[in-house]
């Protein structure tokens, strides 16, 4: 484990959505997992040998760990524990999430391999370090068959509390009543379609909320009346909607975080979604966020990209750092 215990600063005011510290987990056996695929339209199978792959996925980490770090944002970076049975463990914001007053949230997964990511070690750090004043654990809902894979399967507005929730075989509504209720969100769900007419796995995919603006693929969601509904949400808080297009989502520019710096916000995304921005998306987000691209090329080959990298913690340090 390589967790810094370098907590965030911040000299302006903070941001709810947009947390200053995250933890990431560094792989050392991915592969873009068989287990997966049948629900996830954005995996790509590598073109190199296996521990080729995995040295990059490694190194494609501790390099975005870096340049987050020196744009200001308190990394917590973990190294899976060399088994070869999690192959997508670089993706901890679908097993917990962390949120103000002092909460954790730690969630049931799909499918089986992943179950494997939770990890004690990573909340009693947390608990360490940061003000947790309960971790309300789902997890053992899988046995009755229903999941909620976190701030995947949820994207959360946390000024209006509301939890935007694309339907899928990996966001149960049972159990994202649960979650509701416990944390006090809105559940607002709404069924999506690629461009070849399947579910979208998971709602981080196709949507970012920012403080000051969202990307939102509008054309992705089947029922329109519920796009606008969702639309006008969002709207309601100030924020700026900026549609992306269903390219753009394969492109992972849906697949953003908001984090808050010492001198200010900034939108990490891939180095491939910040490519493909419009100059109107890049214009409208640079108001009041600067874009941080990371390149994690072999990552995504996984289907996920930079959000899914990032677990935010929204908890109140123990100590100044």
């Amino acid at each position: 484990m390589d967790a810094t215990t370098a907590l965030p600063r911040t000299a302006q005011p903070m941001s709810i959505q947009a947390p200053p510290a995250v933890v990431m987990v560094r792989p050392r056996h991915f592969r873009p997992n068989p287990e997966t695929a049948a629900d996830n339209g954005f995996q790509r199978s590598p073109d190199r040998p296996a521990d080729e792959v995995a040295q990059r996925a490694f190194d494609e980490v501790s390099r975005a760990a870096d340049t987050l770090r020196s744009a200001g944002v308190a990394v917590h970076l973990f190294d899976d524990d060399g088994r070869d049975q999690t192959p997508d463990s670089v993706f901890p914001n679908n097993w917990f999430s962390t949120h103000p007053g002092g909460h954790v949230a730690v969630y049931p997964m799909f499918n089986p391999s992943r179950r494997r990511e939770r990890r004690s070690d990573v909340l009693e750090f947390l608990k360490q370090h940061y003000r947790v004043q309960d971790v309300i654990d789902y997890s053992g809902l899988e046995h009755d068959g229903l999941f909620l894979e976190g701030t995947g399967a949820m994207v959360l507005d946390h000024l209006a509390r509301i939890a935007f929730t694309a339907r899928s075989h990996r966001a149960d509504p049972v159990a994202l009543e649960h979650f509701a209720t416990h944390f006090n969100y809105e559940p607002l769900v709404f069924d999506t379609a690629d461009t070849q007419g399947r579910p979208i796995y998971h709602t981080n995919v196709l949507m970012c909320i920012a403080t000051q603006f969202a990307l939102v693929a509008l054309d992705a969601i089947t029922d329109r009346a519920r796009a606008q509904e969702l639309r006008q949400r969002l709207e309601e808080t100030g924020r700026e909607v900026l549609p992306i297009t269903q390219q753009q989502v394969a492109d992972f520019a849906g697949n953003a975080i908001e984090l808050s710096t010492p001198n200010g916000r900034v939108l990490a995304l891939s180095a491939r979604a910040a490519a493909c921005l419009t100059d109107h998306q890049r214009r409208a987000i640079e108001q009041s966020a600067r874009l941080l691209p990371l390149d994690v090329p072999t990552i995504e080959l996984a289907g996920g990209s930079v959000r899914c990298m990032l677990a935010g913690v929204h908890l109140a340090p123990r100590r100044a750092a």
